[in-house]
């Protein structure tokens, strides 16, 4: 557990930083740390009001709410369980309007993720708000300085080597006691890297202390309900996780764990092509806080706790299914080639589930009356109604040819006269 105290002339005179990086590895939701106090419940920030003042909010993230209603991620990489800002971007600008001018003793930040996204990057300001020229929204590059604000402190946890994973807690207290008298708090926030487009930090909580702070009480930690799965021999693991969603933990464990366990390797093996090794290790995550049914980016696959509540009787295992198969898909941009297109990613992903998985069920059955209307780059259960089709009447090889050229940039619609004697249109 490290710790590292700022010298305090780097930066506003009579405050120390403590930062705390607690490594990946060791990592838990309790958010311990050796010198950076564990993340409170009650403080001012918990009704305070949160606002972006500069840059936006990742779709796949979640609410500003997050930031500051004690709740904290059960694991490394959750993003409905933290801010951050969009892909792509150079971070943004947070106003917190604390209602009042308070004395601050302390402003607490905590942020949790495996990669790059772990550490902080960012500048704080204050103001009590009556400074001649206050500006409350200064957006960048606009110095805060120039209008109303008062420098506090800068961050940078970032380590010297490596990407610095694990969890980031960082403690800006006064020297003697009181770090200011302030109603707003600005924090002027980078990415951590800009070698692709994922260098925004995950940010978990952050606490404002003053005198009244005294009764805020640790944020407790979720308990952990995860069920690690190994497939094909212990070739694959596949980590389940019902954290945030405890009432599936049961049928996780009975139901759906056993057709991960029998499905992976299968879906590997029917994707399978050349020097491709498909993820070894999946994790599937179910989230209180997701909208939708589910998502799978790279080896992750984050389910909408609500929906599968809804369904566990009906689609949900399916959908796993379906999500696994992007797992092993691993497309992207492969070796400079041209985006898959998205009806053909997901009609296989289809194609798998309704006609391998659960045929029986009869769930991608078009109805005759709409039969007609229908085209094969409808995506989903129509384009994987077209695969069939095409596998039973044209070309049996035609999941895995295609599977390749899409993995390794190939893809091309002349692909489907080759193998069929026929053009799309």
């Amino acid at each position: 557990l490290a710790a590292l105290v700022v010298p305090v002339g780097i930066l506003h005179a009579g405050v120390k930083i403590t930062a705390g990086h607690v490594p990946n590895e060791e990592a838990t939701a309790a958010f311990a740390f050796k010198d950076v106090p564990r993340p409170v419940h009650g403080d001012a920030a918990t009704g305070a009001k949160f606002a972006i003042v500069d840059g936006r909010r990742d779709a796949n993230g979640a609410e500003l709410d997050a930031l500051h209603d004690g709740k904290l991620p059960a694991g490394d990489d959750e993003p409905s369980a933290n801010f951050f800002f969009s892909a792509g971007t150079d971070g943004g600008r947070l106003l917190v309007d604390l209602g009042t001018k308070i004395d601050i003793t302390h402003v607490n930040t905590y942020s949790w993720h495996s990669g790059t996204r772990g550490p902080q990057v960012y500048t704080l300001y204050g103001s009590a708000g009556d400074a001649p020229g206050f500006d409350m929204r200064p957006a960048g590059p606009t110095d805060p300085r120039s209008c109303g604000w008062t420098l506090i402190a800068a961050v940078d946890t970032r380590p010297k080597e490596g990407g610095g994973g694990g969890q980031h807690g960082v403690s800006i207290a006064g020297v003697d006691g009181a770090l200011g008298a302030y109603r707003y708090l600005l924090f002027a926030v980078s990415r951590t890297e800009a070698a692709d487009s994922f260098g925004n930090t995950f940010w978990s909580e952050i606490d404002v202390l003053d005198a009244a702070s005294k009764d805020a009480a640790p944020v407790s930690a979720p308990v952990a309900r995860r069920e690690v799965v190994e497939a094909a021999d212990g070739a694959f693991r596949i980590a389940i996780d019902t954290t945030d969603a405890p009432d599936l933990s049961d049928w996780a464990q009975k139901e759906l764990a056993p057709v991960v366990k029998e499905w992976y390797p299968k879906i590997a093996a029917m994707l399978a092509s050349k020097d491709f090794k498909p993820p070894a290790a999946v994790a599937i995550t179910f989230s209180g806080t997701m909208r939708g049914v589910a998502a799978t980016g790279g080896s992750r696959v984050t389910c909408a706790a609500r929906w599968y509540r809804s369904n566990l009787k009906g689609e949900a295992k399916g959908s796993v299914v379906h999500e696994l198969v992007h797992v092993v898909q691993q497309y992207g941009r492969a070796r400079g080639g041209a985006r898959p297109p998205g009806w053909l990613v997901e009609g296989i992903a289809d194609y798998i589930r309704w006609f391998k998985y659960e045929p029986e069920t009869r769930g991608a059955e078009i109805p005759p009356g709409r039969a007609a209307q229908a085209r094969y780059d409808a995506s989903y259960r129509v384009s994987a109604n077209f695969i069939d089709w095409v596998v039973r009447t044209h070309a049996p090889d035609l999941v895995k040819t295609m599977n390749a050229a899409l993995r390794e940039g190939r893809y091309r619609e002349d692909l489907w006269k080759e193998l069929t004697g026929r053009t799309l249109e």
